[in-house]
């Protein structure tokens, strides 16, 4: 069972972004799938979060209003990233849990590898 991250690239500020999350399993339909992203030297931090039916989607403060996190089963998790800065220069992770509801203190047992999202000034 894998997760494939994918859609990071180099953006200017202000610029958009849509990163997807593709599950080879349709195992992943009932667990709720996250977003994670870790910037240089920093440690891993929540970005959004969706549980297994979609209903609920929690966000970072840092980024609510700008990511949108929505999920398509048994396909794709995205996350539309949009008015992007610099400090969300990041690798970014999805990630999936079991038994949680989609929020930052879940436990996420299952990680992609990582997509860059670098933003430029």
């Amino acid at each position: 069972v894998q997760l494939q991250a994918s859609g990071g690239g180099l953006v200017q500020a202000g610029g958009s972004l849509r990163l997807s999350c593709a599950a080879s399993a349709r195992t992943f339909n009932n667990y709720a799938m996250g977003w994670f992203r870790q910037a240089p030297g920093k440690e891993r931090e929540f970005v959004a979060g969706v549980s297994w039916s979609g209903g609920s989607r929690y966000y970072a403060d840092s980024v609510k209003g700008r990511f949108t996190i929505s999920r398509d089963n048994p396909k794709n998790t995205d996350l539309q990233m949009n008015s992007l800065k610099p400090e969300d220069t990041a690798v970014y992770y999805c990630a999936a849990d079991q038994f949680g509801l989609g929020d930052s203190g879940g436990s996420y047992d299952y990680w992609g590898q990582g997509t860059l999202v670098t933003v430029s000034s």
